[in-house]
């Protein structure tokens, strides 16, 4: 029969996997879009960055990190109405630490217009992994400029072990936990042996 004291223990264990939960599903999650990462200042207005790679990911949305070569379509999506009837400009390009040559490291280039839609969708094939740029300048004299970094095809290793140990540890605390309690409970239980 089961003591009222391993109940308690059990509901403690489970206790600890339920706080793990939320911080696993955020960290499970850590690619996709995020309102406080993924967004483009750019003065007084502000754009959604969002990246998909149709071919190996279908409808998985990202943001700072894509973790494939090949077809990725990226996506802004402007925050502010008024923004749609102003100039807007667009660049892709590679991040060398220098921008003195803009147009041996742009990969894609939008001159400026306007986009009444309110979103600018781009498709590019990235062939080699790397780290790039989106420059978005807006305004009739471009006043307003903004860089957004973003790296394709090199996912950082350490991120994804710190995203495991979220998922890992509470998992392994909690049964540890259940392990400890549930040997003790028996040494309690089991009768002593007569000596001879």
């Amino acid at each position: 029969m089961m003591s009222f004291t391993f109940l308690i223990r059990a509901v403690v264990c489970l206790m600890v996997l339920a706080l793990g939960t939320p911080l696993a599903a955020r960290a499970q999650h850590g690619h996709e879009l995020a309102a406080n990462t993924c967004v483009i200042h750019m003065g007084p207005y502000k754009m959604y960055f969002s990246s998909y790679q149709p071919d190996t990911h279908h409808e998985h949305q990202f943001c700072q990190e894509l973790p494939d070569l090949g077809n990725t379509v990226v996506v802004l999506d402007f925050v502010e109405r008024e923004l749609r009837s102003v100039p807007v400009e667009f660049r892709i390009i590679r991040d060398t630490g220098s921008e003195q040559d803009l147009e041996a490291i742009t990969l894609v280039h939008f001159s400026p217009k306007l986009y009444p839609k309110g979103s600018i969708d781009v498709k590019h094939n990235f062939e080699q992994p790397g780290k790039f740029i989106v420059l978005v300048s807006v305004g009739d004299n471009q006043e307003h400029l903004s860089r957004f970094h973003f790296s394709v095809g090199e996912l950082n290793p350490i991120s994804h072990l710190q995203h495991y140990m979220v998922v890992l540890f509470p998992l392994g605390v909690a049964i540890a936990i259940a392990v400890y309690y549930g040997l003790r409970d028996r040494r309690k239980s089991s009768p002593p042996t007569a000596s001879s």
